[in-house]
């Protein structure tokens, strides 16, 4: 691992596109702008110098994950040199998997339609129910 104290430092949102956890750069600082990433569990600017060691917690969707900034890269290169560069902590990968497996054990699509829009048999069905059925308040 880099030694911080040799000088080694870049910007966090230059990083972060680096890393390739955003497409672009601009992507990465309105993020750090929304609050959507800190480092070292304090606040973050876009600004803000990064150095081997630190931890980069950042909220994609749902999902937060929790990173070790492991190496610096003034360039954006291939994924596996992107991935490289940070390693994902335990409890970071432990909530993806769950994240993924909850996707994947969703709602069947065939099981919402019990209680979706009716279909336009079901409004017929509706409509011949309404003509035929007799309440109270109809008779006079």
């Amino acid at each position: 691992m880099p030694d911080p104290a040799r000088g080694e430092r870049m910007r966090l949102d230059k990083w972060l596109w680096a890393a390739r956890f955003y497409k672009t750069r601009s992507l990465a600082a309105e993020e750090i702008t929304r609050g959507r990433v800190s480092v070292n569990d304090q606040p973050a600017k876009a600004a803000r110098e990064l150095h081997p060691g630190d931890r980069v917690t950042l909220r994609q969707g749902a999902l937060i994950r929790q990173v070790l900034v492991l190496g610096l890269s003034q360039t954006r290169g291939p994924a596996p040199v992107a991935q490289s560069l940070y390693q994902e902590t335990p409890e970071s990968v432990a909530a993806r998997e769950a994240a993924a497996a909850a996707r994947r054990a969703g709602v069947e699509p065939a099981d919402s339609r019990q209680q979706g829009r009716p279909t336009k048999r079901d409004r017929r069905q509706l409509a011949q129910w309404n003509r035929w059925s007799a309440s109270i308040d109809d008779t006079g």
